[in-house]
């Protein structure tokens, strides 16, 4: 009881004490004469890590953390395409893109449907949360948020929505993974299409495999192309200002770094390997800014109706790629 009032009362003090921790343990691989600590300190471990703190010790660094979870998950993708192989990636990519266009349809007209009429969400919140289920969480809400218009609550209620399944995803799926019997390839197609945000697919696909996490990352990242069409949609349907589309560039980044990967390490692949490695690690890193934001305010501001809507689409797209996947 005393060390948890401890917390309670030093929450920024924890903050960095855990962060500093969790830096040294994954760094311990590039530090000579200190053994190698970095196993245990998986994603999900990182992501517990910080929505232990946050559901205890309430926020710290706020603005801090959102900044460095967003554009630190960026570097930490682009990173991953240097160790990734573009022939291998389209190859691996391909099953997940013929089903993208029909789940991406199936899931907007269902999640209006239940978020409408079923539940009577307001419009704009309903359709929020059916964007960020389609494509990819919280990047699509942001993109389509200032194109519909919506105001600030709506869109911290769609956002804390997609955010709260995203963290369950993160350490259910794997476990249903290894319980169904899906083997990687199959595993990775699964989570890029049913994990919404993209950090919980990767994270997701870490903890199943390497050859999972290469699937996940080119079919989500592919799949997340899509926020260009829904957003310019969406702009044509709530008449909103079109010129306000948000892109999200690390993508092409991402590309990028398959490309060079690809065509001039070929000589040097402990470049791209090293580039890749790190990545993993500050991923790892941008889990536990993650869950460090679930505060108990995040959870008390969704809602009843809108996550009933957000767990009724995920559950649905969930067994309907599987099935897919699986059938196929």
């Amino acid at each position: 009881m005393v060390s948890v009032l401890n917390f309670k009362s030093n929450p920024k003090s924890t903050y960095v004490g855990i962060l500093v921790l969790l830096s040294f343990f994954l760094l311990s691989d590039y530090m000579p004469l200190i053994p190698s600590l970095s196993e245990w300190v998986t994603p999900p471990v990182a992501l517990f890590l910080g929505l232990c703190f946050a559901l205890i010790c309430g926020e710290a660094y706020p603005a801090f953390n959102k900044k460095a979870s967003k554009y630190l998950l960026q570097y930490s993708v682009v990173g991953l395409g240097f160790g990734m192989n573009l022939q291998a990636s389209l190859a691996s990519g391909k099953e997940g893109m013929e089903f993208t266009i029909v789940s991406v349809v199936v899931t907007m007209v269902l999640g209006m449907l239940i978020g409408r009429k079923l539940l009577k969400i307001n419009r704009d919140t309903a359709y929020l949360v059916s964007s960020g289920t389609a494509i990819c969480g919280g990047s699509a809400i942001a993109a389509v948020a200032p194109v519909i218009k919506a105001d600030e609550s709506r869109i911290s209620v769609a956002l804390g929505t997609v955010f709260v399944l995203n963290a369950i995803g993160l350490f259910l799926f794997p476990v249903l993974g290894h319980a169904i019997g899906l083997d990687e390839q199959q595993f990775g197609t699964w989570a890029a299409i049913a994990i919404h945000d993209t950090s919980s697919v990767v994270g997701a696909a870490a903890a199943y495999g390497e050859r999972a996490l290469e699937v996940a990352t080119t079919v989500k990242l592919t799949r997340a192309l899509w926020i260009i069409p829904l957003a310019l949609v969406s702009s044509v349907i709530f008449k909103g200002d079109g010129r306000k589309i948000s892109v999200p560039w690390f993508i092409l980044f991402f590309i990028v770094a398959i490309l060079a990967n690809t065509y001039l390490l070929t000589d040097y692949p402990q470049i791209g390997s090293a580039i890749s490695h790190l990545a993993r690690k500050s991923l790892i890193i941008t889990m536990f800014f993650i869950g460090a934001s679930l505060t108990p305010a995040v959870l008390k501001s969704v809602g009843i109706r809108p996550m009933i809507q957000g767990v009724i689409l995920w559950v649905g797209i969930s067994l309907l790629s599987l099935g897919y996947i699986l059938w196929w």
